[in-house]
């Protein structure tokens, strides 16, 4: 973050805060980058409501975070959680497309991934990112994650097959 950049702090998501996402995603390839073939495009409330509902499971399997800046929600981030197995898969990772660019990404992972250790025992904290998504690449490896391989041809958006690199940090 710049010397004068605003104050950024992380919240639990909630479908009135998430309820400008849909507009961060102009078109059905964005929508895919951001949250994987699964998603229709435009993204509605109903999907929306869908992934915080996996945060009320005992344990949650999902939780949603938002960065809020100056009141305005301008950052977007999940941990997915396999309690069995000790791995968290962190994703759908987005900003507001006026908020990019403005060194709020890498405090807001930051603090995303510090919600990790209060949880429990998480020795792995993983992601998968399309191949051609190159600043995010960049930006996870600054937060110490290593790329350990690439899937490819993993995933389908319309005619396109999209390569996915797996990247991971272990803690323990």
């Amino acid at each position: 973050m710049t010397p004068d950049a605003p104050v950024l702090t992380v919240v639990p998501a909630s479908a009135e805060l998430c309820a400008d996402l849909p507009n961060w995603f102009a078109d059905a390839v964005e929508l895919a980058t951001w949250g994987g073939p699964g998603l229709d495009f435009p993204l509605t409330p109903t999907a929306i409501a869908a992934m915080l509902a996996e945060a009320a499971c005992q344990p949650p399997a999902r939780l949603s975070f938002c960065g809020v800046v100056a009141g305005e929600v301008v950052a977007h981030a999940q941990l997915a959680l396999d309690w069995t197995n000790g791995v968290a898969r962190l994703g759908r990772v987005a900003l507001k497309p006026a908020a990019r660019r403005h060194g709020l990404a890498r405090p807001f992972l930051r603090q995303v991934m510090a919600r990790l250790a209060p949880l429990g025992d998480f020795p792995r904290l993983e992601l998968n990112v399309y191949t051609f998504n190159h600043r995010a690449m960049a930006l996870y490896e600054s937060l110490g994650f290593e790329r350990e391989g690439v899937r490819r041809s993993s995933a389908r958006v319309g005619q396109a097959r999209w390569d996915t690199a797996i990247y991971a940090i272990i803690t323990g």
